[in-house]
Order: structure tokens, then C-alpha cells, then sequence
């Protein structure tokens, strides 16, 4: 050996370190060593393959890719995206549509690994949580315009509920409970058929496929930007 070791160095665990850059934030870290990583192995097998220089080597490599491309793509849809969402995400104000949400052509790479893609969709869901609803709210009312049926008949559900809200208020139904809960059950099922009738149901399935197809490839594409750090004054 050249270098001596050195009893005073500090070395830390891998599983430690990562474990400490998640809690401190800096996923963005985890997510560029990702890269790096699968960069280093895919050129390592690109060079063994120019070293055996044969078109089957190759071929299998190419082939391998695609294959490991495939099934991270599928591992996208088996995941929830949902499981560390909480509500002060939708508190948090909303981030910028063109910088923070969309970004430039560097701000997007393939996954290289299924466990970078969980890491990026359940990361970026929790940072664009509002511009996620948003966008399907937009897709959901495009989906409405698209069926004029479908929403005539969820304008019609809605105009139902608020003439039974102000016929209670009015006649003071509230003293009758029994004729109430009769009077809701009937309005229920009335809704139910106008929605039933009207495809609301087809319009919001094509909206939350639309959107949740969207959310998905979105986060997963999308790089781990660095958090946004508190500036410090300097000190004079």
C-alpha cells in the first residue's frame, strides 16, 4: 500500500450517511449518487462489451437496458404515491410553476434504478402537492367540457342539494328528524341516478387516470431539486 491509514480518520457507515442526508434534507444528494452510480456500472459493462468486441455481448447489454428500463417503469404504478403526503403539504405555499414545478431540460433524467424513482415520486408529491391538485382540477373542468352531459348533470346535483337546504331552513325540518333523514335518503338516490345517468363517474375515472398518469411520470422524470436554504447575514 502507498498511504498508510490513519487510526484518527472518521469513517461513516453508507446506510448512516444516507439515513443522516435524509433526515437533514438533502435528498438531492441521494438522488444525483443514484446517478452516479448507475452511470459508473453502465460504463463498466459498456467497456467490458468493447473488450469482448462481439455483437451478442452487445446485443444482450442493449437488450438488459431496455429490460431494466421496463421494469422501472412498471414499478412506478406499483408504489403509493401517497403514503408520506400529510396535510401541511397543501398548507405550504405552492411552488413555481415555471422554475420550481416545470424547469429546464436539465431538470429531467430516466430513473436508473427503481428504488431513485420511489425516492423522486414520493419526494416531488410532497414538494408539488398543490400544483398536482391544481392541474387536476384544470384536467377534471377540461373533462367536463368535453361532456356537456356530465356536467349539466353534476350542476343539477348541486342546484338539488341547495333546494333541499333552503326548503329545511324554510319549513324547519331540523324539528322533524324522521321526515328529514326520509327526505335525504330520497335525494340521494335522486343524485345518485342523475350521476349515474349523466357519466359524471366516466368523466372523473378519465380525470384522475389523466392526472394521476400525469403526477406519476412527472415526479419520477423529475429531478430532486436542492431545498431552498435560509440566507444568513453576514456578520460584521
Amino acid at each position: 500500500m502507498v498511504f498508510s491509514s490513519n487510526p484518527l480518520s472518521l469513517s461513516v457507515p453508507e446506510p448512516a450517511f444516507e439515513s443522516w442526508l435524509r433526515d437533514s434534507g438533502y435528498l438531492e444528494v441521494l438522488d444525483h449518487r443514484a446517478s452516479s452510480t448507475a452511470t459508473t456500472s453502465s460504463d463498466s459493462s459498456a467497456a467490458s462489451a468493447t473488450t469482448t468486441t462481439t455483437i451478442t455481448t452487445s446485443t444482450f447489454n442493449i437488450t438488459s437496458v431496455l429490460f431494466s428500463h421496463v421494469l422501472t417503469l412498471l414499478s412506478l404504478f406499483t408504489l403509493n404515491p401517497f403514503s408520506k403526503l400529510t396535510t401541511l403539504d397543501f398548507s405550504a405555499p405552492t411552488p413555481s410553476w415555471t422554475y420550481g414545478f416545470i424547469g429546464s431540460c436539465d431538470s429531467y433524467s430516466f430513473p436508473s434504478t427503481p428504488a431513485q424513482a420511489r425516492l423522486r415520486v414520493h419526494e416531488n408529491v410532497k414538494r408539488y402537492a398543490r400544483n398536482y391538485a391544481t392541474l387536476f382540477v384544470l384536467i377534471f373542468s377540461c373533462t367536463l367540457y368535453q361532456m356537456p352531459l356530465a356536467l349539466v348533470g353534476l350542476i343539477s346535483c348541486l342546484a338539488l342539494w341547495d333546494v333541499f337546504k333552503f326548503c329545511s331552513d324554510r319549513w324547519g325540518l331540523d324539528q322533524y328528524s324522521v321526515i328529514r333523514q326520509c327526505l335525504v335518503r330520497i335525494a340521494q338516490c335522486v343524485t345518485a341516478v342523475i350521476l349515474m345517468y349523466s357519466n359524471v363517474q366516466m368523466a372523473l375515472f378519465c380525470a384522475l387516470s389523466i392526472s394521476y398518469a400525469g403526477m406519476i411520470l412527472h415526479a419520477a422524470f423529475r429531478k430532486l431539486a436542492p431545498a431552498k436554504q435560509p440566507s444568513r447575514g453576514r456578520s460584521k
